[in-house]
């Protein structure tokens, strides 16, 4: 038999998620500022947009692959090495990018690659604390609450390369500081117990392990690696309507750059608003149910925004299926986080999601131009409702197996 011990599962209090949020914000911070990434690189370097857009495609596939790479470390007792090294390399690298122009090139490189370290360890963490639902509501409000500061006021201050590539530089440096209080993993010893109850009171029930029998535990494994292929194939189905929106909305209804940033910013506070609602329902509703709906609504959604011609009405059904994708972004999260509780899948879940991010721009506009912007959305659509099936079924899974863990029941 193989045991799987849920009791190590912690609350969520503010030094531990002060620092899980905090360091998985500076992991993704390069994400959201792609754009102002680019810029800094032209002005930097003196290079053409595309030869900007490369570097910067690059930066992020590092981080994906770095995360991925170094995730399993994150499973186990390297949890807090693996986040200090990741940060540290990625101030360095960072700094030495908004300092020194000459050195933009390889100093992002190294940025990049260590920011993997950041995301890897922070997306373990998330699988440390109880209520993985409101936990997954809890980061993704202090992620786009932060981001969306970021990206109204690094403009303000300006996209030289001091500007962007310092941000970054700092994030990893604040990410640093508060690393002392990531949750350890597992928490099965003294020494690591010790370590958590510095940062926080911990009361651990006496309940929580679950022995699964060998076939089981297949069933798991085989569970978590499916969730990382149906979240890579999701999000770069989403990442792409993202990227292609605002060539669809201009040639497609007329949209103008005003509206766009409308649609862009009405988008951010869908999730801020979606986050609000996963942290008050929790997982009162499971998570298989609301993951299949959630799939089908962003598919029907989708598809809507490819025959909308109407600019305002472009505008609503892009902020409406934003809201449903940040819902269910965090519902893909918790089904992670809760199959196992050393973040063996909430780890590399959110590296794979960077390989899609990075990509999606060179993919959206190939579908595009195979299928025009109708089947394309189409497309989309239909993607998200064959995901839901595989989807909902792990949802299922992992939510059964954390409640068997609470009722002491044999799987």
């Amino acid at each position: 038999m193989t045991a799987i011990d849920l009791s190590t599962r912690v609350p969520l209090r503010l030094p531990t998620a002060t620092a899980t949020f905090a360091i998985g914000i500076a992991g993704y911070l390069g994400v959201n500022l792609s754009p102002y990434m680019i810029t800094a690189a032209q002005t930097g370097l003196s290079i053409d947009v595309l030869a900007a857009s490369w570097l910067v495609t690059a930066t992020l596939l590092l981080t994906a692959i770095t995360g991925l790479a170094i995730a399993p470390l994150c499973a186990g007792s390297h949890r807090r090495a693996v986040a200090r090294t990741g940060l540290a390399i990625a101030a360095v690298g960072f700094a030495l990018a908004a300092l020194f122009p000459a050195l933009i090139v390889p100093a992002l490189l190294v940025g990049g690659a260590g920011a993997g370290g950041a995301v890897a360890a922070s997306g373990a963490a998330l699988a440390a604390f109880r209520n993985p639902d409101r936990v997954a509501g809890f980061n993704g409000l202090a992620n786009r609450g932060v981001i969306t500061i970021v990206l109204a006021v690094i403009p303000l201050v300006g996209l030289a390369p001091i500007d962007v590539f310092g941000a970054l530089a700092l994030f990893s440096i604040v990410g640093l500081v508060v690393s002392a209080w990531l949750p350890a993993a597992p928490v099965v010893d003294p020494q690591a117990g010790a370590a958590v109850a510095e940062a926080m009171p911990i009361e651990v029930p006496p309940t929580g392990t679950v022995r699964l029998s060998p076939a089981r535990s297949r069933t798991v494994t085989i569970a978590g690696f499916s969730l990382l292929v149906v979240f890579a194939l999701w999000a770069a189905s989403e990442d792409s309507l993202w990227a292609m929106a605002g060539i669809m909305g201009a040639e497609q209804t007329g949209l103008t750059p005003e509206g766009l940033g409308l649609a862009l910013s009405g988008a951010t506070a869908g999730g801020l608003i979606g986050s609000v609602l996963l942290m008050i329902v929790g997982s009162r509703l499971g998570r298989a149910v609301p993951l299949a709906v959630l799939l089908v609504a962003g598919g029907l959604l989708k598809i809507v925004e490819g025959f909308t011609s109407d600019p305002a009405a472009f505008i609503v059904v892009f902020i409406a299926w934003n809201t449903v994708y940040a819902i269910a972004f965090m519902y893909f999260v918790s089904t992670s986080a809760a199959l196992d509780a050393d973040g063996r899948w909430s780890g590399p879940l959110l590296a794979v999601y960077l390989v899609g991010s990075a990509l999606t721009p060179v993919i959206g506009a190939a579908l595009v131009g195979a299928l025009g912007f109708q089947g394309f959305a189409v497309a989309l659509g239909i993607a998200s409702f064959v995901l839901a099936v595989p989807a909902s079924a792990i949802a299922l899974l992992s939510t059964r197996l954390e409640r068997a863990a609470t009722t002491e029941e044999t799987l």
